[in-house]
């Protein structure tokens, strides 16, 4: 099936603030054939995003940030996390997509602000929804090459309330930490074990020093 194959009979907007809810009237053709009864859905903007592995092949150390998150704040009220876990995450740099950039722009732009660095080659690792059943939200996923040296401090942009730090992690510690599950959010995950299954490769394609 294909979009033709939904009917909106009306959008609206209930909730604008600093994200929006879109809420979509609609039907749609089912499996079987025919349509669907009339039904509503709430559709939560946030834009649509891309973030980056910063990977330095020489001293085979990954550039990840840590900073303070909101969902994991409010998460942690649930069941399922324990005194262990943070709102503190370990994440990719990663950066909303404004209106007339493309993701690789944004990657070079979020690298400087949040990482203190430039980034070289860029090699795309997957376009995926975040979250498809209540969010329009659409992730692209680089790895790309950095000079891990350069990365260091805190940043962040004050009047948008950001305190980012700068962390520097050996390839094999940040997949250990996969492993034991200390890093809990899709797109780092997801960009973290790319890099595990492509990292011989890579090391040999970047690295400048034997």
């Amino acid at each position: 099936m294909n979009p033709d194959d939904v009917k909106i009979a009306k959008r609206e907007t209930p909730f604008r603030g600093y994200f929006r809810v879109d809420k979509y009237h609609l039907k749609h053709r089912l499996f079987e054939g025919g349509w669907s009864a009339d039904f509503t859905r709430e559709v939560f903007e946030r834009g649509h995003a891309a973030c980056v592995v910063l990977y330095d092949a020489d001293l085979d150390q990954v550039v990840l940030v840590e900073q303070f998150r909101i969902g994991a704040y409010a998460a942690l009220s649930s069941p399922w996390w324990d005194d262990r876990a943070s709102p503190w995450l370990l994440e990719l740099v990663a950066g909303i997509i404004d209106e007339g950039e493309t993701p690789e722009g944004v990657i070079r732009r979020e690298t400087l602000e949040e990482a203190g660095c430039e980034v070289g080659e860029l090699v795309p690792v997957v376009k995926y929804l975040v979250s498809p059943g209540g969010s329009s939200e659409t992730m692209y996923i680089f790895c790309g090459q950095v000079d891990a040296a350069k990365a260091d401090g805190v940043h962040g942009m004050t009047e948008e309330h950001e305190n980012i730090r700068v962390i520097t992690i050996p390839a094999e510690d940040v997949f250990r930490r996969l492993d034991e599950g200390r890093i809990n959010n899709s797109m780092t995950i997801i960009g973290l074990q790319w890099l595990r299954q492509h990292h011989a490769d890579l090391r040999a394609k970047w690295r400048k020093r034997p």
